[in-house]
């Protein structure tokens, strides 16, 4: 799994589903962009969705981050985003075979979606698979990436 963590003053994600016009979003939080592969252990995908919602990355009243989206009590929006997976090591059109099956994918993502609401934190998400626009108004800005597997980003 690999996902792309900004903190946001808000964050909106739209798409068309049967034909209705779908869209959810969020205050102050963390705009997720989540690439979940087939072959993700479960408990990895737990352990990383943890590790997120326990970053520091919201200032204390001193101006340190030193506080987390369960102390801020922010909200959390999570876009699947498989292009996290793509391979540009060769040529210039991503390969896009690492992502896996895109069954155990959907199930990998859901269970990290589980795993927030699990924890009480105010869950939005668009929908797996879908075309979707995102909407980031980030905050600092802070963006950070992370991975449960070795992500070689040569070029």
């Amino acid at each position: 799994m690999r996902v792309v963590a900004q903190r946001v003053a808000s964050g909106a994600v739209s798409w068309e589903e049967d034909g209705t016009p779908r869209r959810a979003t969020i205050g102050h939080g963390l705009v997720l962009l989540v690439g979940a592969a087939g072959d993700d252990d479960e408990t990895a995908v737990r352990r990383l969705a943890d590790k997120i919602i326990d970053l520091r990355v919201f200032a204390d009243a001193a101006g340190k981050m030193n506080l987390s989206l369960v102390d801020v009590r922010g909200a959390a929006l999570i876009v699947s985003q498989f292009t996290l997976f793509a391979d540009m090591s060769r040529g210039r059109r991503p390969s896009l075979l690492k992502a896996g099956d895109p069954a155990r994918a959907e199930q990998r993502y859901e269970t990290f979606v589980e795993q927030f609401r699990a924890r009480g934190i105010e869950t939005q998400t668009g929908s797996f698979g879908a075309v979707m626009r995102v909407g980031i108004e980030n905050d600092g800005p802070v963006t950070l990436v992370l991975s449960t597997d070795e992500w070689p980003t040569r070029v």
